[in-house]
């Protein structure tokens, strides 16, 4: 792990390539999984507020399901997530468009309709965060789901960090991504002085 401003940060995040490729995927983190995305209670409370502006993107088996449940739900390991249609897979904020799965919450956003882009877990994804008691833990999840993100990244060398650099500005700000390009650099710099780049792993 690699301390940086107040975060601890797994080396996989400089280490591993990531860059999703929707038609190979086909979106399937927004369908596949026991749980709805992590949510902030901030998040919760704002999605509800921003619900009937979100609603006309939202398909009608997904808006059955927030009208009955409500935009997040608790579950089973008692974390804050949105709800999922017929309480299983699929968001319920969830929109097709091509036979490929996006969210509705961003669609929402990118016309100018809500303030709000998605959940910052959903941007942060594949990083998932741990809050821990002076820190905010940085992880790299593996899905299998996301090979195809895997093989893309490593054809095109995108580290994982840098494919997020819009949603870690987000989250961190922009003088904290700017000095974690800086640590990557040294990072980097280090691997290189041990021997062949880790980064040539997969």
């Amino acid at each position: 792990m690699i301390e940086h401003r107040g975060t601890l940060i797994s080396e996989d995040l400089f280490d591993k390539r990531f860059v999703c490729d929707l038609n190979a995927c086909k979106g399937a983190c927004c369908v596949a999984g026991e749980s709805g995305a992590p949510l902030e209670k901030d998040e919760a409370a704002l999605l509800k507020k921003l619900w009937p502006k979100i609603k006309p993107y939202i398909p009608e088996k997904g808006q059955r399901a927030i009208e009955a449940h409500g935009v997040s739900e608790v579950d089973d390991d008692g974390d804050l997530v949105t709800t999922l249609v017929e309480g299983r897979g699929e968001c319920a904020f969830t929109i097709f468009e091509n036979g490929i799965a996006l969210c509705g919450i961003e669609k929402a956003w990118k016309d100018g309709a809500v303030p709000f882009r998605k959940p910052i877990s959903c941007h942060l994804y594949p990083i998932r965060v741990v809050k821990l008691a002076e820190h905010d833990g940085l992880n790299y999840h593996k899905w299998p789901i996301c090979k195809p993100a895997c093989t893309c990244g490593a054809k095109l060398d995108v580290p994982v960090f840098r494919f997020l650099k819009d949603a870690l500005t987000r989250a961190y700000g922009k003088e904290w991504y700017d000095e974690l390009e800086e640590v990557y650099a040294a990072w980097t710099a280090s691997e290189h002085s041990r021997g062949p780049a880790r980064s040539a792993k997969r």
